[in-house]
This record gives structure tokens, C-alpha cells and sequence, in this order.
């Protein structure tokens, strides 16, 4: 697969051309000026403090606004989830919901499977379901999200689904629609089990989905204590008492995998998601993020790199009444970038070229990539400002002419 690369400074607000001519290579043109540093005075403020490392051996850090990544370490990684699975055995849930499968006041019952698998017998995260009794839907969603509780997951599968292997169908369903291409489930409270794991940058994904997509059901994960069975239980997420605007939403623990935990906050006008595995203690889990959400949010500045509608470069073409095109995203640009180090972010324009005539107006012809520090940090679609219609049959011989050249020259 051939594609063109156009490099610019992320702060730069002038339209990038290709060079004519230019086809079937990497071509690559950066823009750099310095009387774009002064457009964004926050490029000049004190340089943002690096994070090197964290201890987590999985990581990712995401802005909620534009999902541009701010942090990565090994997110697509793959790990036991733990009660992190929790997760999609809650969007299975709301899923049913929206569609009228169930309903909130719907009763199921408390198996012994259920019961002495997750409930009190287990010496497992629990919210004491007691045997052959029946409980509704509603308080058995407060229980896992609430308590974590292994029976209320269990209890809600055999309901919906007849077993745990049924419902584990469903989520693998729910996640392939997500897109969770690297994440597999095998029952739906996370408990140890061969073959299931999940990796940072899906659990991410299915959080912004759940936040955004489930709004009503997503404030239970900021709710802090549920009580069943006469026995009182706190949320186990550390972030909700921290005042630092968590909303949610879960953590787990195995052997395998360590401390993990998927987070939430909403501060200072800006949303953001975080996913952590691999921590050795729960006091790791509780700093390391912690440490990682003030970073993100103190050390990143909210820029326009371009608005919507506005072309932002060129592309060729190849057989038409014009060789080029101009591009442009439908809706504007934004990401965060590190304060002071406008230098290490950049812009690319990559398509399949050249483009092949006819062109419509509108049409997808490539993306926009945001790097920063050489790390993908956002992608936007690229579509043709215009149309670019066939050329006639001498244009079209000209250019095979001059693209057989180009072969050539790119052969030796």
C-alpha cells in the first residue's frame, strides 16, 4: 500500500501544499515557523513535566473530549481483566435494556452455582445474594458496580443467558461491535479463567462508550455504597473520595495480573479516561493514579490545530482535469498537546496515491494523523473539497507516462 505523508507543526494554521508531481512515494514536507509559536501562547509557557515511566505495566491515558491519546504503555497488551470485565458484563446489561429484552424490576434467582461460586461461601467481592432467593435487576446492577459482587454477575447471566458460557457469548458479541478486537471473555465476573484477557486501549474504549452511551446507568459508578442483605458496602473505586472529579469506574485484582483499575474524572472543563494493569498493591494502584490524572490534566494545553471545513492540504491526482485537490476534516481538529514543546508535535496527511479520477466532492481520501513526540496521539477523515472529474484521453496518457517514469525512477 503506497501513501503520501505531509509533516507540518501541529501549530501552524497554513495550508500545506504537496509538491507537484510528486506520486507513489513517501514525501514528506514539513512547515515550520516561529511566528506560529505566538498564535498559542501556551507553547511558550514552562515545559510540561515528562512522564518517563509508570509502574504499571499496562497504561492509557485518553482526553474524553477528543479521544486523543495523552500516555500509552503497553495498551494493547493483552492481561487478565479481574472484575474489570465487570465492565461488559455491564454493557450487555444496558444494551438489554435499551432494547426492552428486560426490564429493571425483573426478578432472578439466586442459583447455588451463583451462590457458592460468588457469593459468601467464595471468600470473592460479594454482595451476599442469599441462596434461592430472587432479586431484581436494578439491585443486582448496584452490586456489581457498587460491590464488585461476583454472585450479582452470576446471577444475572444464568437469568438472561441460562449460564455463564451463554451470557460470555454476548459479551464477546457486545465487544466484536465495539470494535474490542483484542479482548476476549470467558464469564462475566472476571474471575480466573483460562483464555480471558483484555488490554488498556479496549477497556478505554468501552468506557467512553458506556459513559456516553449509558449516561443514566454510567452515574451509578459514582454512587458511594450500596447495602444488601442488611450488609453495608463501599464503592471500591479510590478516586471517588480523592476531590479530583472522579465519576467512575471500576478496579481488579488477580495473581496474574496485579492491581488494575479504570478511571474517570471530569475537572476543569476536560474529561478524562484512564486504564492502569500490572500494579503491584493496592496503594501502587491508588498513587500511580492519582499521580497520572494531575499530570494529564496540569501538563496539557487544549489547541485548535485546525477548524472544520477548512482545507488543511493537498492531494494528487491521477487521470483528471486537475492533477491536485485540496482536503479537509468535517469538524475541527482539537487535541491537547505538552506545554512548551510545540516542536514534538506534528501533522500527517496520508492517503493511497494517487488519488484516481473520477473524485467526488465529499469523498473520503485519507486521514489526518496527530503525533506527538512520534506517538499517534489522534486521527481525524480527510474528504475532497471538490470534485475532480476524468480528463480526456490525451491527459490520461500523459499522466501513465509520467507515472511509468516515476515506477522507474522509484525501482533503481
Amino acid at each position: 500500500m503506497d501513501r503520501y505523508l505531509l509533516d507540518m507543526m501541529a501549530s501552524s494554521p497554513f495550508e500545506a501544499v504537496q509538491p507537484a508531481g510528486t506520486r507513489r512515494r513517501l514525501c514528506r514536507l514539513s512547515v515550520v515557523t516561529l511566528a506560529c509559536l505566538a498564535l498559542w501562547p501556551a507553547f511558550a509557557a514552562e515545559p510540561a513535566a515528562p512522564v518517563a515511566d509508570t509502574k504499571a505495566r499496562q497504561a492509557l491515558i485518553v482526553d474524553g473530549e477528543t479521544g486523543a491519546v495523552l500516555f500509552e504503555k503497553e495498551a494493547d497488551t493483552p492481561f487478565p481483566p479481574a472484575s474489570l470485565a465487570k465492565l461488559m458484563t455491564m454493557e450487555v446489561v444496558f444494551e438489554a435494556l435499551a432494547a426492552g429484552q428486560v426490564a429493571l424490576d425483573q426478578v432472578f434467582p439466586v442459583s447455588e452455582h451463583a451462590w457458592r461460586t460468588g457469593g459468601a461461601p467464595s471468600g470473592t467481592s460479594t454482595m451476599f445474594a442469599a441462596l434461592k432467593s430472587s432479586i431484581p435487576l436494578d439491585a443486582l446492577i448496584k452490586g456489581t458496580i457498587i460491590q464488585a459482587a461476583n454472585d450479582a454477575t452470576i446471577v444475572i447471566a444464568e437469568g438472561m443467558a441460562g449460564s455463564e458460557a451463554g451470557f460470555a457469548r454476548l459479551m464477546n458479541e457486545a465487544a466484536s461491535r465495539l470494535g474490542l478486537s483484542q479482548s476476549t471473555f470467558v464469564n462475566p465476573s472476571g474471575l480466573p479463567t483460562d483464555g480471558q484477557s483484555v488490554t488498556a486501549r479496549d477497556l478505554v474504549v468501552l468506557a467512553r462508550h458506556i459513559e456516553q452511551d449509558h449516561a443514566a446507568f454510567y452515574a451509578i459508578y459514582s454512587e458511594p455504597s450500596f447495602e444488601w442483605n442488611k450488609i453495608f458496602q463501599r464503592n471500591r473505586n479510590p478516586l471517588l473520595p480523592m476531590s479530583i472529579g472522579a465519576t467512575g469506574m471500576a478496579t481488579g485484582y488477580t495473581e496474574a495480573s496485579g492491581y488494575s483499575l479504570v478511571g474517570v474524572t471530569h475537572r476543569d472543563g476536560r474529561k478524562t479516561f484512564m486504564a492502569l494493569g500490572g500494579l503491584a498493591s493496592i496503594k501502587e494502584r491508588t498513587e500511580e493514579a492519582r499521580r497520572l490524572l494531575d499530570w494529564s490534566n496540569d501538563q496539557f494545553e487544549r489547541v485548535e490545530l485546525f477548524a472544520g471545513d477548512v482545507p488543511v492540504g493537498r492531494v494528487s491526482v491521477y487521470g483528471g482535469v486537475a492533477s491536485s485537490i485540496d482536503v479537509q476534516t468535517k469538524a475541527p481538529v482539537v487535541v491537547y498537546v505538552p506545554k512548551g514543546r510545540a516542536e514534538g508535535v506534528k501533522a500527517d496527511i496520508e492517503y493511497e496515491g494517487p488519488l484516481r479520477a473520477p473524485v467526488e466532492a465529499g469523498q473520503k481520501v485519507g486521514t489526518l494523523t496527530i503525533r506527538i513526540d512520534g506517538r499517534t496521539s489522534l486521527s481525524s477523515d480527510l474528504f475532497a473539497t471538490g470534485q475532480v472529474d476524468e480528463g480526456t484521453f490525451a491527459s490520461r496518457a500523459m499522466g501513465a507516462a509520467q507515472e511509468l517514469a516515476f515506477g522507474w525512477i522509484r525501482a533503481l
